[in-house]
């Protein structure tokens, strides 16, 4: 059974989302301020990792900044504030997802099942002993195996979204992806959200693989189309 952990300090909440998870046949643990957030987040091992952002104690944002020292776990965070920066801020430390605060608790149970089983695939196609394939294009090289993204012979980190999102475009040279397509296509047709997500996870991927950021390399802005990998 799929371990979730929620970290919620409103004790109505907590139970309404441990309820619908546990319906849906996954085990939940709880912690109800940030400090047993951290702790849980950081020790455990969890399929899933839903995440409020305001907490007594360290935040969601510090929890969450935390586990993506060392972890790839799926984490969504909840927020009771509809402000983008919240988003922003939460998407640029890792996270993979967000739901604001009122929800529909059968959304939240689509979006985790949806993420575990994003996540779940990249590790098994990790684990396939099949010939490495490597694509590579000026200093930036994908090794799609190992997962591992290296620029100028130097390896970076990128988050499980960040990349798929990198590999899908790199594998589909010069064409150009609308923001609508690349939500679908990586973060699933029945997950929740909206296209922002794709802007914010683009300038992640950017500001770890390009040289300026202003002036792309390899991720180029379409303005009013989208977005495409470019290979000269």
């Amino acid at each position: 059974m799929k371990k979730i952990l929620i970290a919620e300090d409103d004790e109505l909440i907590a139970a309404l989302e441990r309820d619908y998870l546990e319906a849906a046949e996954f085990e939940v643990a709880i912690a109800s301020d940030g400090f047993e957030g951290m702790r849980l987040a950081t020790e455990e091992e969890y399929a899933l990792i839903l995440l409020d952002v305001m907490l007594p104690g360290p935040s969601g944002f510090d929890i969450c900044r935390e586990v993506r020292r060392n972890k790839n776990t799926p984490i969504i965070m909840v927020t009771a504030r509809k402000e983008d920066v919240d988003k922003i801020r939460g998407l640029g430390l890792g996270a993979d997802d967000y739901i604001i605060k009122p929800f529909s608790p059968s959304e939240m149970v689509a979006r985790v099942r949806a993420h575990i089983r994003i996540h779940e695939r990249l590790l098994s196609e990790a684990r396939e002993p099949v010939k490495t394939q490597v694509i590579e294009v000026g200093g930036l090289k994908i090794d799609t195996l190992s997962h591992r993204v290296f620029v100028n012979g130097s390896e970076v980190a990128l988050t499980n979204k960040e990349y798929e999102l990198l590999c899908f475009l790199a594998s589909n040279p010069n064409i150009v992806f609308s923001k609508d397509a690349l939500f679908d296509r990586i973060w699933g047709m029945d997950a929740c959200g909206d296209t922002s997500t794709v802007t914010v996870h683009i300038n992640r991927i950017r500001e770890k693989i390009e040289d300026d950021t202003a002036n792309p390399r390899y991720i180029e802005t379409v303005w009013g189309a989208g977005y495409r990998f470019t290979i000269l």
